[in-house]
């Protein structure tokens, strides 16, 4: 793997006229767009790779510097360009002002050989770009893992998105009570790892640099 790369959009905060308790650093922090969905794509990134962010440069932007009469404090959308601890680049847009898209995770992860493509709107399947030809992998299909298989818990063709990911998470965390720990079930080294890339973004863009991401 050579790049990985994408977004989150989102459009909610799109109009001069939202609003939101997000918007005040004192109620939601310091950072918001990038906290609040910019960190889930660079979760995601990070487990399915298993690369780590090493260093970034990131620069935020306020679309609305006004919303409701208040000023605004903290970003409406966040860029960064990163390199990672194992030899690959990378790049991911995070925007709450993008129209039409209600909550877009795109996650792309190129390789020599073939490119994996996973979008959050279309959660059942796995697009696989190749030189000769493309291919949609299925869910539920016989050519899953078998880490994979026990999250498919419908037959295939029978939509399977984002609430049942909070039941899969259940499951997991019962799990974890009573026998192994299943892969990917979050800790609190997770938490401290979204709060260090966080502090990294808002340095970067303060700063205008490169950052260095410690955690």
């Amino acid at each position: 793997m050579h790049l990985v790369h994408g977004s989150y959009l989102q459009d909610w905060m799109s109009r001069p006229d939202d609003t939101n308790w997000r918007t005040a650093p004192e109620s939601g922090g310091s950072s918001r767009t990038f906290a609040d969905i910019g960190v889930h794509w660079c979760d995601l990134a990070e487990f399915t790779t298993g690369h780590r962010i090493r260093r970034l440069l990131a620069t935020t932007s306020v679309v609305h510097p006004q919303r409701g009469g208040v000023t605004v404090e903290t970003e409406d959308a966040a860029v960064l360009v990163f390199e990672t601890d194992r030899g690959a680049t990378g790049s991911v847009v995070a925007s709450q002002v993008s129209p039409g898209r209600k909550n877009r995770l795109w996650l792309s992860v190129d390789s020599s050989d073939a490119a994996y493509v996973f979008d959050q709107e279309l959660p059942d399947t796995l697009w696989i770009g190749g030189r000769e030809e493309n291919r949609v992998l299925h869910r539920g299909t016989t050519t899953q893992s078998a880490g994979a298989a026990p999250y498919s818990t419908v037959p295939p063709g029978h939509p399977q998105g984002y609430l049942d990911s909070f039941a899969a998470f259940v499951k997991d965390a019962y799990t974890a009570f009573t026998d192994e720990t299943p892969d990917g079930l979050p800790t609190l080294d997770d938490g401290l790892r979204d709060a260090a890339l966080t502090r990294a973004v808002l340095e970067s863009s303060a700063k205008e640099t490169w950052v260095e991401v410690t955690s």
